[in-house]
């Protein structure tokens, strides 16, 4: 066990692992069993994976450089999650292993385990029906990148992957005042834990390889190693900062590995943001798109776009924005449909935002088969709207845009010049707030399953609601 700074008693209980049977996972889970192993009847292999009934059993691996607590992390989590810990120690002490034989003599003499000798340990050991029934913690393996390579040619796959990080200099202080307890293997620190009991400190003694050259140069063999373990589990993986209570890394791994997140399973995300003028969808469809590689379809930039390049629909368009009219739904549908029927958007996925305004413009969406797979309300007060929109500036000789309260211009000069756009006009945006809420309701029942999102606070804190609600499954309505 490597951890020095946590306390012993274990945290105060907390819900479960969940078992929800999700469907889209198990044939996710199913089509990669059947890629790797490739069996030459595939109907008794699908039947003794699905017997085996462990889809949604925990599989987690947690790594981290020495010091960094990750054994402790494991531990705990494990008790909360009743699932099995493997470490290599236990694994190559495994009495009932043959092969543990061979690779017990190596580690006891300090020697490293050939990759493929450890690798057939860990397959050997997630064969045993306590891993299948109740999921497993991989704790420090893989700590190459050949150990991860040949761990997923197995078809050993971990749903969730946990790495802990901390400075070298707090990790080689930790490790400095490492202490351990040789009748319980339990683990102290001079500083941040040292146990009450007189009993028990005289009895500590300070384990071999935890100078100050040593843990330096183990460092220095974790960081060459690490850069090239991360790549290989690009969509599963969360860094969590071990520089702080230990308690407070174990809570927020056990948050993540309790969350059910986008998976590799088919799953395009087709995002739609819905709001008023002013509530910040232009903002997070770009936080979105630059993050997930989503497209953004700002639909009134496709019809500038489309006027702008004199395409066919473009010219259709241009005299509606002359006389300044609303472009024809059917005009604007198809429009849309072109860029959404294009490849990077099937492929990648979409979030849309600036349609439908309305209950028609929705149900044309929606007859043309373009449904979203997740939808968001921004809800912003019309105060705040009004301050954000009514105040904006802009400075005809440099073109540089302001705002009178979160972004005064520099110098009365600049301010005396200073031009309000005509659609921030404080008639103009109540007008538009008027036309979005006079159809909220029938988008709202259109859309039963949207999320509402508190859409006046910090835009970072609003695309992490909005993230959450992408990443994990939708809530089931309880009738």
């Amino acid at each position: 066990m490597d951890s020095t700074t946590a306390p012993h008693r274990i945290p105060p209980e907390m819900p479960q692992y969940g078992e929800e049977n999700h469907i889209f996972e198990l044939m996710q889970n199913m089509l990669e069993q059947l890629l790797i192993h490739q069996p030459e009847d595939p109907i008794p292999f699908m039947i003794q994976h699905l017997h085996k009934d462990n889809d949604n059993v925990p599989r987690i691996v947690i790594l981290g450089p020495p010091a960094s607590g990750k054994t402790t992390i494991a531990m705990w989590l494990c008790k909360h999650l009743n699932s099995s810990l493997l470490t290599l120690e236990n694994l190559v002490l495994n009495e009932f292993s043959f092969t543990a034989t061979k690779a017990r003599r190596l580690y006891l003499q300090r020697k490293t385990i050939p990759s493929a000798l450890l690798v057939q340990l860990i397959q050997e050991r997630l064969a045993e029906e306590d891993c299948i029934k109740r999921g497993w913690i991989l704790d420090g393996i893989p700590e190459t990148r050949e150990q991860a390579l040949r761990i997923q040619t197995l078809g050993i796959t971990p749903r969730h992957v946990i790495v802990l990080s901390a400075p070298d200099t707090v990790l080689i202080e930790r490790n400095l005042g490492k202490r351990i307890d040789p009748q319980t293997g339990e683990i102290y620190h001079t500083t941040f834990d040292w146990p009450p009991e007189s009993e028990i400190q005289n009895r500590l003694m300070v384990p071999e390889d935890i100078s100050e050259l040593e843990t330096a140069q183990k460092l220095l063999e974790y960081h060459r190693n690490i850069v090239r373990v991360i790549p290989s589990y690009p969509k599963i993986l969360k860094v969590i900062s071990a520089d702080q209570p230990c308690v407070d890394v174990f809570y927020q791994a056990l948050t993540y590995v309790q969350s059910n997140h986008r998976t590799n399973a088919p799953f395009t995300p087709r995002v739609l943001l819905l709001g008023p003028v002013g509530s910040g969808k232009s903002l997070q469809a770009a936080l979105l798109a630059q993050k997930y590689r989503l497209v953004n379809v700002c639909c009134g930039q496709l019809l500038k776009e489309a006027v702008a390049d004199r395409t066919t629909f473009g010219e259709l368009v241009q005299p509606f924005f002359e006389k300044e009219m609303a472009v024809p739904d059917g005009l604007l549908m198809k429009v849309l449909s072109q860029r959404l029927d294009q490849q990077d958007c099937i492929q990648k996925g979409w979030v849309l935002h600036g349609v439908p305004r309305d209950l028609d413009q929705a149900h044309l969406l929606k007859s043309l088969g373009y449904n979203p797979n997740r939808v968001f309300f921004l809800n912003v007060p019309f105060d705040s709207i009004m301050e954000r929109l009514t105040l904006r500036r802009i400075d005809p000789v440099t073109g540089e845009r302001y705002h009178l309260m979160y972004k005064p211009p520099p110098t009365m000069e600049i301010q005396a010049r200073l031009l309000q756009n005509p659609k921030d006009a404080e008639e103009q945006v109540k007008l538009k707030m008027d036309l979005f809420y006079r159809n909220l309701a029938d988008l709202e029942q259109l859309y039963g399953s949207a999320i509402t999102v508190n859409g006046d606070q910090d835009p970072y804190t609003v695309f992490e609601y909005i993230e959450s609600g992408i990443i994990n499954p939708l809530p089931k309505k309880i009738p």
